[in-house]
């Protein structure tokens, strides 16, 4: 009996002439995640991907677990291949779904006909193949509202598939399909799932890290290196760029007005982010801000570093609370790693009183007390960069 992973995907189904772009690279994005569970032949039809083992060694169970973080994909599942007749899907739904039918108290039947040629119609099919399967599990009753067990049948171009579970995906758009963006990592628990939440909208993440020696420690950029690693598991290969911002830190507490100190530092990183997105290609900024979460995040501070930007900014959390990206922290696996003590540049001369409602003139009279550029073209040139890759 052949089995075969029947992958399935949402919105992308709704695109017009370039939705064979989009296949081509969700199907590359599976060959790069499958490639260490086993040899296998990947092909797509009527908007699903067939996954097909090429040896014995090939891992179902593996496969599926790599695949539920496969941006692109809405639901997935293992299937019997069929003949495309009656006879032979009876036998083997039989044969395939003995374990969970024995176990199951109801079930119903649901029929998918996309060959139209195929000789009986849908309903038919759910008829006939409930009734044999009522005759070998008499055990089990018909339940068309809340069944424990739904048997699917899909009658496609050259087989039929039989299977009894979808397996929800992780939904959204390949990763690779809506361009390149720079995400700022910090090591707190909202930008990794800025980031998590961009990389579903299709786009492919870069990352940077501003680090303030002897002020923060080596343990915080670790820290923030791990999240990069985490993540990947969603966003595929990550470039990582890590900053030296001491001598801008100290210019700003030395040159600046303490209630703009936070304010001012969110500009000078916005941009030598921007800097680092033109040179690798990056057409937006990605960060984990939401409305109101802290002085920096209040609408008039947001405009203000917004002002210094020359590219989008996007904020995938903006009318977020804490509980919900929490939650979606925890679902990523980011929140404990985001948790451990180690400080990070954001915090180290954080203003006893900032400036909660900044207006721009202010904020740019205080920045122009000092010139920056050179501290900034510095710390772009001494910038390190090193790429996590997720690990197939």
């Amino acid at each position: 009996m052949k089995e075969i992973i029947l992958v399935k995907y949402g919105e992308m189904a709704l695109k017009g002439l370039n939705k064979n772009t989009f296949e081509d690279i969700i199907v590359k994005n599976i060959k790069r995640r499958l490639k260490s569970v086993g040899k296998f032949i990947c092909s797509k039809s009527q908007s699903t991907i067939y996954i097909e083992p090429d040896d014995e060694n090939f891992r179902l169970d593996d496969a599926v677990e790599k695949l539920k973080n496969v941006f692109g994909i809405a639901a997935l599942c293992r299937a019997c291949t069929c003949e495309k007749d009656f006879g032979d899907i009876c036998t083997k739904s039989n044969d395939y779904l003995q374990e969970v039918l024995t176990n199951a108290k109801t079930f119903k039947v649901t029929s998918k006909r996309a060959d139209k040629a195929f000789p009986m119609k849908s309903p038919e099919i759910c008829t006939e193949l409930g009734a044999f399967l009522l005759e070998k599990f008499p055990h089990l009753k018909v339940d068309v509202q809340n069944p424990e067990i739904t048997v699917t049948v899909e009658i496609r171009d050259k087989n039929a598939f039989v299977h009894a579970e979808n397996i929800k995906g992780a939904g959204g758009l390949p990763v690779g399909s809506s361009g390149n963006a720079m995400l700022l990592l910090s090591g707190g628990i909202d930008s990794p799932v800025a980031g998590y939440m961009m990389a579903k909208r299709g786009i492919h993440i870069s990352a940077i890290h501003y680090v303030s020696p002897p002020y923060t420690s080596e343990r915080a950029r670790l820290k923030v290196e791990q999240l990069c690693e985490k993540i990947t598991d969603y966003c595929g290969n990550i470039a990582f760029f890590c900053v030296p911002f001491t001598e801008l830190q100290e210019a700003i507490k030395k040159n600046c007005p303490e209630e703009y100190f936070t304010i001012i530092m969110r500009r000078l990183m916005m941009e030598i982010a921007q800097r680092i997105s033109e040179k690798y290609e990056c057409m937006a900024l990605i960060t984990g801000e939401s409305v109101g979460q802290v002085a920096s995040q209040t609408m008039q501070a947001i405009a203000c570093t917004d002002a210094v930007c020359r590219i989008p900014v996007f904020r995938p959390l903006i009318g977020m609370d804490k509980t919900e990206i929490i939650e979606i922290s925890r679902k990523i696996d980011t929140f404990d790693i985001s948790t451990l003590p180690y400080e990070d540049c954001c915090t180290v001369f954080t203003p006893r009183h900032p400036r909660v409602h900044p207006h721009l003139e202010e904020v740019e009279k205080a920045q122009n007390k000092f010139d920056f550029e050179p501290l900034i073209a510095e710390a772009v040139e001494k910038t390190e960069m090193k790429v996590f890759e997720f690990e197939a």
